[in-house]
């Protein structure tokens, strides 16, 4: 064989040759995605989704500090009634279109009529303005320290970037059209709601030269592509992983962490600082629209026996808590629950005699797709029960729970009284981000919808406070409050550990789970 037939048998053969296989990250989400826009909503499963696709001006690291992000510079006035921060090079959309000052404006100022912080940093601004087309000045009526800490959110109603054609879409209004400047790009074209939903790599987002920790640092995607697999059914789930059929579940079954721990093929560990159970009251609607009736119900419920139901018996994975912002953080106080940490039924009783209650029917939601959360709704139920109360316990589908928790109906009328709910440390350790927490009024919030000027006079207090025994002095008056208020009823704190393969490595710690540093051996 001749050197030019050797060469043309290469070339033939290099020709025949597949092309390279992609590396596909399969995880199993904790539930189906409903609602795209990340402006939109609370839930987990949205914020996930957004952090895929959109990046933020700051973001928080591990250790819930926060970092710049799409900023490169950013500078403070000397009397600190300013902020002007300058983009880093390299940001464009998924379309190709340069980030723009004009973008973040629009996006900031959407972003600020949905979020608890959002509102907060809205009352503080005079204004905020594109000074160009890579800069961007905020105006202060007051100082606020805060001011990054709110723009870096990483859970919660999440500061995403958006194009600002969709970030003028009416913040009432849902954006569907998901164009981001993030690390992923969402593949529309594949998303099968109740199945699948696939994100792709983007080839053309130049992340942070830093480490990665938490939502901060480089963004360094090390896979080609990213799909959810949606699978309700939690020993379904836990089978995948051990099969290999799925590389990571982003909620563990509790039930099934024993056996997962055993299998040396498994890795099992949390990644952020746990959260914790709660139950929401309805403000709008007798009895809980009665203070009386909200402190009997604190005072009936044992965290144990929540924790023990949702959680497990090991008690490695919980502890009992009575901070709204979280024990173990700065402004973990527990004060003003020293009435409510030993459970009276006798007491509960009487004062919810006292609110008026006479035997209506109490509906309390719970969501079957999720075990961990319908316990708390069953052990609720059964607690109340054991006082006389009334309870109609109603079954739904996660999402279908959310869509009729946010009704403002009367219970009778396909409304509600009591909805359970698990939310992450990252969204409740500040009282600036602590959503369930935000008593304004003007039924704005967190359904439930409550209103106390009191709480929100002393948060406000809090939040133009610059010394920081005052702030903790702040902080312990407003935990007292909320404590008298009781904006929804604590039901333990929890450590949430996530499952993967072994040949999964990188999995980034941080208040939610990402999937960019992660590689696929």
């Amino acid at each position: 064989m001749t050197w030019k037939t050797r060469l043309l048998a290469a070339v033939l053969a290099v020709g025949a040759m597949p092309a390279l296989a992609q590396t596909t990250l399969r995880i199993v989400p904790h539930s189906d995605l409903s609602t795209l826009d990340p402006i939109q909503t609370t839930a987990r499963i949205t914020v996930n989704h957004g952090n895929m696709i959109f990046d933020t001006l700051y973001a928080w690291d591990e250790d819930l500090n926060v970092r710049p992000q799409m900023v490169g510079e950013s500078k403070r006035s000397s009397d600190g009634l300013s902020l002007t921060m300058t983009l880093r090079p390299g940001l464009k959309f998924h379309d190709g279109s340069p980030v723009r000052s004009a973008d973040v404006v629009a996006s900031v100022k959407r972003w600020m009529v949905r979020d608890v912080a959002g509102r907060k940093l809205a009352e503080f601004t005079a204004e905020i303005k594109a000074v160009d087309d890579n800069t961007i000045a905020i105006a202060l009526k007051q100082p606020a320290g805060w001011v990054e800490f709110a723009l870096g959110a990483s859970a919660g109603t999440i500061p995403i970037i958006m194009r600002e054609k969709e970030a003028a879409t009416d913040p009432a209004k849902g954006v569907t059209e998901m164009v981001g400047s993030g690390p992923f790009k969402f593949v529309a074209s594949e998303w099968k709601p109740g199945s699948r939903v696939v994100y792709a790599k983007n080839t053309d987002y130049v992340p942070r030269s830093e480490v990665p920790s938490g939502l901060s640092g480089g963004k360094v995607v090390k896979v080609d592509r990213a799909e959810w697999h949606v699978i309700p059914d939690p020993a379904t789930a836990v089978n995948a992983l051990v099969q290999g059929e799925v590389d990571l579940l982003d909620t563990t079954p509790n039930d099934f962490i024993p056996q997962l721990s055993r299998n040396k093929d498994i890795v099992i560990r949390p990644i952020d600082k746990g959260g914790y159970g709660a139950l929401r009251p309805n403000f709008l609607h007798p009895p809980f629209n009665n203070e009386k009736a909200r402190q009997a119900v604190a005072m009936l419920f044992d965290q144990k026996d929540f924790l023990r139901a949702s959680v497990g018996n090991d008690e490695k994975w919980w502890r009992t808590c009575h901070a709204y912002f979280f024990c173990g953080t700065p402004f973990g106080t527990e004060a003003g629950s020293e009435p409510y940490r030993t459970p009276d039924k006798a007491k509960a009783k009487q004062l919810l005699a006292e609110a008026g209650y006479k035997g209506e029917k109490i509906v309390i939601l719970s969501p079957t797709s999720s075990q961990s959360i319908s316990s708390l709704a069953e052990v609720a139920a059964d607690q109340l029960r054991s006082i006389g109360v009334n309870v109609d316990l109603q079954g739904m589908e996660w999402n279908a729970m959310l869509a009729r928790r946010s009704k403002k109906d009367a219970p009778e009328a396909g409304g509600w009284h009591i909805a359970p709910t698990t939310i992450s440390n990252g969204l409740v350790f500040h009282p600036l981000i602590n959503f369930a927490s935000d008593t304004a009024c003007g039924g704005r919030n967190w359904p439930g919808w409550p209103c106390d000027e009191e709480a929100e006079k002393l948060k406000v207090q809090f939040l133009a406070a610059v010394d920081p025994a005052e702030q903790k002095r702040l902080a312990e008056a407003l935990h007292k409050r909320l404590w008298t208020f009781v904006p929804y009823w604590l039901t333990g704190q929890f450590q949430a550990p996530y499952a993967w393969r072994a040949n999964v490595q990188g999995v980034v710690n941080a208040s939610v789970i990402v999937f960019w540093n992660i590689t696929k051996g």
